[in-house]
């Protein structure tokens, strides 16, 4: 990995060289600007105010618009030459818990590499301080022209850094909570209890990006000139719910989600279910219910059928024996007639 800044960490009267790495990356579908008309595209050129002529990069400083609208042009020089022990350094000033970091203030990540093998014996001794203090370094480092304020602390075996900003950059969140007129009841906070218990835990390796998969696929049908897939609007505003009926729904479907993501498969994909937003969630598991419920009866009257043709066999090889018995009685009776000679005589029917 490409390195993005050099310099050295001061911890006390140990210096350390390091090289700064970017510990993130951007994976978000980025889009030109084009022209409608004609699909061309829309460029930016940057133009001299003055004598209107276009400027090349080489060309173009810095400078410092003041109150009274003058520019007062600043160097790369004047900069690098500015009495900050920060410049090339990051200067630990204290070790804190981690709890006292207000995650507002985090900003960018990086990684710290040991500059050298002569940076390897401090880089190691300061990581294995922080892990069995178990607390993190707050720091000051220069970068990109500004002093910045960092947070060292241990991923692995590495030494990363988290930008910080400044406590006076964190805007304090006036009229932004709502009315304090508004009462929770006993029940509602029991069901919001139950529905994050349901919802349980995520492991953070299983969440990926949905929009960026849906925007690469719309990309790709149109470049293949097919017909995109579009999802219907939902009215998502100007309503008002029942929060009990809504959070009891929102239990139910997450059990449902829950159940139907144990049986289709685990690891990734019985993680990714967990996390599947419940209006995805709910219909998939209505359907499989459906269907187990469906099998179920198609099975129930098989057996039933097979249990009664089993009783049923018995009683129809008994009417049969009998049948054939009167047949052989009538026979015998037939033969000992012809042989006596005796007429059978018709019996009368008695009126009743």
């Amino acid at each position: 990995m490409r390195s993005i800044w050099n310099g050295a960490i001061s911890f006390g009267l140990v210096s350390i060289p390091v090289k700064l790495i970017n510990a993130t990356e951007n994976h978000a579908v980025s889009f030109r600007q084009i022209h409608l008309s004609d699909g061309g595209r829309v460029r930016y050129r940057k133009v001299c105010e003055l004598d209107g002529e276009e400027v090349t990069a080489a060309e173009i400083g810095k400078g410092y618009e003041d109150e009274d609208g003058s520019v007062i042009p600043i160097t790369d020089e004047d900069l690098g030459s500015l009495p900050l022990p920060t410049a090339k350094t990051i200067e630990i000033v204290a070790f804190v818990p981690a709890e006292s970091i207000d995650p507002l203030q985090m900003d960018a990540a990086y990684y710290l590499s040991a500059n050298g093998v002569p940076a390897a014996k401090p880089y190691t001794l300061l990581r294995e301080a922080l892990k069995r203090s178990r607390k993190v370094a707050v720091a000051k480092y220069a970068l990109r022209g500004r002093e910045r304020l960092g947070m060292l602390r241990v991923v692995d075996d590495v030494i990363a850094m988290h930008g910080l900003l400044w406590p006076d950059e964190i805007r304090a969140p006036e009229g932004v909570a709502p009315d304090t007129g508004v009462k929770v009841r006993a029940a509602e906070l029991d069901l919001a209890d139950a529905l994050m218990a349901t919802l349980g835990e995520v492991e953070m390796d299983s969440l990926r990006d949905d929009y960026r998969e849906a925007v690469e696929e719309l990309v790709a049908a149109k470049a293949a000139g097919e017909v995109p897939l579009r999802a219907e609007p939902e009215d998502t505003g100007g309503k008002v719910i029942d929060l009990v009926a809504a959070l009891e729904s929102s239990v139910r479907a997450a059990k449902e989600a829950r159940a139907g993501g144990a049986e289709e498969g685990d690891g990734e994909d019985a993680r990714v279910a967990k996390v599947t937003s419940i209006a995805d969630r709910k219909p998939s598991g209505a359907k499989k219910s459906t269907a187990a419920g469906t099998t179920a009866k198609k099975k129930t009257p098989a057996k039933k059928a097979t249990a009664g043709g089993a009783k049923k066999t018995p009683a129809r090889k008994a009417t049969a024996a009998k049948k054939a018995g009167t047949k052989k009685t009538a026979a015998k009776k037939t033969t000992a007639n012809k042989r006596t000679g005796a007429k059978s005589t018709p019996r009368k029917r008695t009126s009743a």
